[in-house]
């Protein structure tokens, strides 16, 4: 996104409404933006201070997609309000005072615009796997289901896939599961669930992204179909939302079931789309929780790019 300079005068008051106001996040954005610093001058400046944050996590911050909460996080915080010549305790306050949600201090569900900034990553990490954008082959058909567990978080996920090749010689799939804010790829797990084996994993904290290499055990000539499946096991974030998937290109049919714990129900569900990180989200339908399955799902007969997902509330 192109920095805008905003003239200084209106930039120093909505700094001072956001500071006397808040929440967090608009003041922090309000101080990034009166000091005229990109972010990576503001992470320069952390890690003089000796604290270590990526600018993914300061974008996140600034949008409300996350809050800072660890030690750590808390540390940059306060190195912050000097770097950007705030007064003391005037960020920190702001954390302190931020209301309590019924599900705790959580942060809050990704935006579109999140999952594009964390392409950049989930780039750099397909590239370590020597993964072309499109894999040489085409989805015909991909169905996920999501499970929410007993303390309503994101409990993991299976994916089923039916590819076709459109050139010789691919033998794998990089599968991607992108974690809800305040999650720990390291402690996920990745499960070859039927004809593949898991390969090579790579992950990154700060985005909550981890890919892994799923590898068919034989070449597929241009035209030959394959179906494979595979899961992951997650568990490792706070109550979750909404599910999400993005589409980067065209294809076949998708479809989304999410399942919840028979402990752990929601209040209401509806499905949604968003074509554009500009777009509002569009397409929004309500799903009713079927009984005795516990479940919603939704059916894209053709995808194209932009995202698809579910969203849910809890009492």
């Amino acid at each position: 996104m192109p920095h805008v300079t905003e003239h200084p005068d209106l930039a120093s008051a909505e700094l001072e409404t956001a500071l006397r106001s808040g929440p967090f996040h608009v003041a922090l954005r309000a101080a990034i933006t009166a000091r005229g610093l990109p972010l990576q001058r503001v992470q320069h400046h952390l890690t003089r201070h000796g604290v270590k944050v990526g600018v993914t996590s300061l974008s996140y911050w600034q949008q409300g997609a996350r809050r800072p909460q660890r030690p750590e996080s808390l540390r940059a915080v306060r190195a912050l309000e000097e770097i950007l010549r705030l007064p003391e305790e005037s960020l920190i306050r702001l954390l302190a005072e931020a209301p309590e949600t019924a599900d705790g201090d959580r942060p809050a569900p990704r935006s579109y615009r999140s999952l594009v900034e964390a392409s950049d990553t989930l780039d750099r990490l397909r590239a370590e796997l020597d993964w072309t954008p499109d894999g040489g082959m085409h989805t015909l058909g991909h169905h996920e289901r999501v499970r929410i567990g007993g303390r309503r978080e994101l409990a993991g996920r299976e994916s089923e896939h039916i590819v076709r090749a459109h050139r010789d010689g691919v033998d794998r799939f990089v599968a991607v599961h992108h974690g809800d804010p305040g999650c720990r790829p390291a402690d996920m797990a990745v499960h070859a669930l039927e004809n593949c084996r898991t390969g090579r994993v790579r992950l990154d904290r700060e985005t909550g992204v981890l890919v892994a290499e799923l590898l068919f055990g034989t070449r597929l000539r241009s035209g030959d179909t394959f179906l494979f499946r595979y899961g992951i096991t997650d568990g490792t974030a706070g109550p979750s939302h909404e599910y999400v998937h993005r589409f980067g290109s065209p294809g076949g049919q998708y479809a989304l079931q999410v399942r919840f714990d028979a402990s752990a129900l929601p209040a209401r569900c509806h499905r949604f789309t968003q074509f554009s990180p500009a777009a509002p989200r569009a397409g929004r339908q309500e799903l009713a929780v079927s009984e005795p399955h516990r479940s919603v799902h939704v059916v894209e007969p053709r995808v194209r790019p932009g995202t698809v997902g579910i969203a849910w509330e809890w009492e």
